[in-house]
């Protein structure tokens, strides 16, 4: 397949609050117990973010663990349900006054839930393409434990807090991305005025796992392979289950599906690139792999992309 020069991404960072909240820890503020969540989620501990850290700070920490030197990035897009401020400045405005990013021309948020990372991605190829930016900073970041009812058992166990982020340049190729929306479902997943996540478990898990092997399906047509020739499948991050039953419909082998949910639990627009990085840490991806990334969540949104490592 003919691809025209697009974008790669070239350095990878995430970054964990400190504070471990294990299922035995819920278990004491709300009816239920380890057992019980590991068996319908996966999910074995998560991190809660401290009262004195914003997005942007959980941002901030994810990027300088990338290591690399950012002095020349000229856009940042920030995918966030949680952003420091509910309205206005933008959290990639705050994150670049702090790090004191001098040629940081274009500064953005999105909201696409847990598919934002996707979106945001898109977003910079955009940018890249039409010579706008040489060089961004695709960030998700989230403190969702501030958005959770702990009198729901069956949401407040499943979201966490965390960021992760990629920088983003000029490439060979391929590095393409497929989306769709779920017309009656915005009332499926979101946040009320209460500040609190309402999901209706089922609706969400039938569309996830529909939704995922539709978007790999497509996007391995759009490309011209095979499942055969996929090495990664990295999605979000949500439960075990959805991500296994994927698996089984598409007669995979589970260990296609890169999972961390165990240790992070649902971060929602920062659990792909999280999912991503620690991948990279504990195999390191090989120049050439082809990866495939899944988003799937509120709106309800779903989306996916096919690249091939550092091309």
């Amino acid at each position: 397949m003919k691809e025209d020069k697009s974008i790669k991404i070239t350095a990878l960072g995430s970054y964990l609050p400190e504070k471990i909240v294990t299922n035995d820890n819920l278990s004491e503020i709300v009816d239920t117990n380890d057992d019980w969540i590991v068996s319908h989620t996966g999910i074995k501990e998560r991190r809660y973010a401290s009262k004195q850290q914003k997005a942007s700070d959980l941002a901030i920490n994810a990027i300088k663990n990338m290591n690399v030197n950012i002095e020349d990035v000229d856009a940042i897009i920030v995918a966030t349900a949680t952003p420091d401020y509910y309205g206005f400045p933008s959290t990639a405005c705050i994150i670049s006054e702090k790090l004191k990013l001098k040629n940081v021309n274009i500064a953005f948020d999105l909201t696409a839930g847990c598919t934002g990372f996707i979106y945001a991605l898109e977003n910079a190829k955009a940018l890249i393409i039409a010579k706008s930016a040489k060089k961004v900073l695709v960030i998700g970041s989230e403190i969702l434990s501030r958005v959770v009812d702990f009198s729901d058992r069956n949401t407040c166990v499943l979201f966490a807090d965390g960021a992760g982020c990629a920088l983003v340049e000029s490439g060979n190729g391929p590095f393409n991305s497929i989306f769709g929306v779920e017309k009656k479902g915005s009332d499926k997943l979101f946040i009320d005025d209460k500040s609190h996540i309402n999901m209706e478990g089922r609706a969400v898990y039938n569309f996830a796992v529909k939704r995922i092997v539709e978007t790999i399906l497509n996007l391995v047509e759009k490309n011209n392979i095979s499942l055969d020739d996929i090495d990664y499948i990295v999605s979000h991050q949500a439960n075990i289950r959805i991500l296994m039953a994927a698996a089984k419909r598409l007669n995979i082998d589970e260990k296609l599906f890169y999972s961390n949910v165990d240790k992070v639990a649902n971060t929602s627009a920062a659990s792909i690139p999280i999912a991503l990085d620690h991948l990279n840490k504990s195999e390191n991806i090989k120049e050439g792999s082809n990866i495939i990334l899944v988003g799937f969540g509120a709106g309800l949104t779903y989306g996916g992309t096919f690249f091939k490592w550092k091309n």
